[in-house]
């Protein structure tokens, strides 16, 4: 199963670093936080991930290009060009970076990597600034068994982000952004199945109003509760705190 990991947006909330990199590559210790996610995942056996870029992407191009030459011992020899690779640390990966444009939305992200999905396999899908300590096996078995077109990892923190309505394991409403507080809201950690495709009409289109609400609507979206660990990282107080629990060397998220 392949794993979208939507990596292309301006991140204007944590201005002071995305500036001068796309919001994936902000460090949390000496790693992006992209880097993080993927480890989430591979460490449930997901190992084929599909990155969507916008946004300085050519950064997130460098830094997978020269990733086995900056985790590896080398060996160069000037005079024949040539470079030894010893004790390699890179992990098995198999990485495809897609230019899925610069303004695009999320739903136009996702829709643009149809071309590397396989159109009859449900594919993983989560945004590219956000930590958690989810169990992805048991996440993938319960989207399997509801046999739902979409299923989306619901949590509990305040109102800042999309509400979700669930009547047993069937999300019935979806709202973006309420003003109220203590809804399960969307946590991201999808799982998709690829006709959701044909909900998304373009670039323009955001993948939590339209599609996610007709998913909703259509009893196709299933809730995965999740009351573990999850926090995005939109602020520099944010990254502050993912940092710190990583420093104090109990990240909950480091599953690997």
């Amino acid at each position: 199963m392949k794993v979208v990991i939507l990596a292309g947006g301006l991140g204007t909330r944590i201005a002071e670093e995305s500036d001068l990199k796309p919001k994936p590559m902000i460090e949390i210790g000496s790693m992006p936080i992209l880097w993080h996610i993927m480890k989430i995942y591979a460490a449930h056996g997901l190992t084929e991930f599909i990155v969507c870029l916008g946004y300085k992407g050519y950064i997130i191009k460098e830094f997978f290009a020269n990733y086995v030459l900056h985790r590896s011992d080398v060996t160069l020899d000037l005079a024949k060009n040539e470079i030894v690779y010893h004790s390699s640390e890179a992990e098995p990966w198999k990485v495809t970076l897609v230019e899925t444009g610069l303004h695009s939305m999320t739903g136009g992200r996702i829709k643009r990597v149809r071309p590397y999905l396989h159109p009859d396999e449900s594919f993983c899908m989560t945004y590219g600034d956000g930590l958690c300590d989810v169990d992805i096996g048991k996440l993938i078995a319960f989207h399997n068994e509801k046999n739902r077109e979409a299923t989306l990892t619901v949590v509990r923190p305040s109102g800042r982000f999309g509400s979700t309505r669930i009547e047993g394991d069937d999300v019935t409403r979806f709202t973006e952004k309420p003003a109220g507080e203590g809804d399960f809201i969307n946590g991201g950690f999808f799982v998709l199945r690829p006709e959701v495709l044909d909900r998304i009409e373009g670039d323009d289109t955001v993948w939590e109003k339209a599609p996610m609400e007709s998913l909703a609507q259509d009893r196709q979206l299933a809730a995965f509760r999740h009351d573990g660990f999850w926090q995005p990282m939109d602020t520099l107080r944010e990254k502050r705190l993912l940092e710190n629990l990583w420093a104090s060397g109990d990240a909950p998220w480091k599953v690997w």
